[in-house]
């Protein structure tokens, strides 16, 4: 990778990246709620679950599959993988997540001036476009290729898991960086197995993960949106 696409992926994973992902703590408030999340360990083992039962085997090929799908500068294929995503949230809550997110990096792309008005064009004809659209759409325009795209998807949700893991449990910043790289290898990983995974294996089953997001959509106090 060149270091112009280098530079446009770490603008894409970066905290400051105007999507509201700090928002969100996909369940994770719920886990530490309920006792399941207490410490350093149970957080890392919480997160990375997640990225061995979701991101591995379901959000992060399907994000693969749009970049493949952008490129080939295929709008029905960009569609089918984005509903499909979208279909696949189980709870409200995850649903509005990716929505709020995809559009809000859909302005942000519009904001920077760097896509022409037919790029722009190709994005809006996307109905009720989800954030993996909207980041492969970006990564593909930026020559950023699809195992990059996805190991730094990979790290930016990772990332914000760990500083609402840091804000809930409470954990310190040393903490929160021991999680991090001992996920590091398993992103890695999981970025490298989502360019080869087959339609047939995806899924996207962590039935805690949905339990979890629905009972914070009730919880009585929260912090964070998801």
């Amino acid at each position: 990778m060149n270091g112009i696409a280098l530079a446009h992926l770490l603008r894409l994973a970066s905290p400051a990246l105007p999507v509201g992902a700090f928002s969100y703590s996909q369940g994770l408030e719920w886990a530490v709620e309920a006792g399941d999340v207490r410490d350093e360990q149970s957080a890392g083992d919480w997160i990375g679950a997640l990225l061995a039962a979701n991101m591995a085997r379901f959000e992060l090929p399907m994000l693969a599959r749009l970049h493949r799908a952008w490129n080939a500068d295929d709008s029905a294929a960009v569609g089918k993988w984005n509903s499909l995503f979208r279909a696949s949230r189980e709870t409200a809550e995850l649903r509005a997540e990716t929505l709020q997110m995809g559009s809000a990096l859909r302005a942000a792309l519009a904001a920077s001036g760097e896509f022409n008005g037919a790029q722009m064009t190709q994005l809006d004809s996307i109905d009720a476009l989800t954030f993996p659209a909207a980041f492969a759409f970006a990564a593909q325009a930026w020559e950023i290729f699809p195992g990059d795209c996805a190991l730094g998807y990979a790290w930016s949700w990772a990332e914000s898991q760990v500083t609402a893991a840091m804000k809930l449990v409470p954990l310190g910043q040393s903490a929160g960086q021991r999680i991090l790289a001992r996920l590091t290898p398993e992103m890695a990983n999981a970025a490298e197995a989502a360019l080869t995974l087959e339609d047939d294996d995806l899924s996207n089953f962590a039935p805690l993960y949905a339990i979890a997001s629905s009972r914070h959509e009730t919880q009585y106090t929260r912090l964070f949106r998801s």
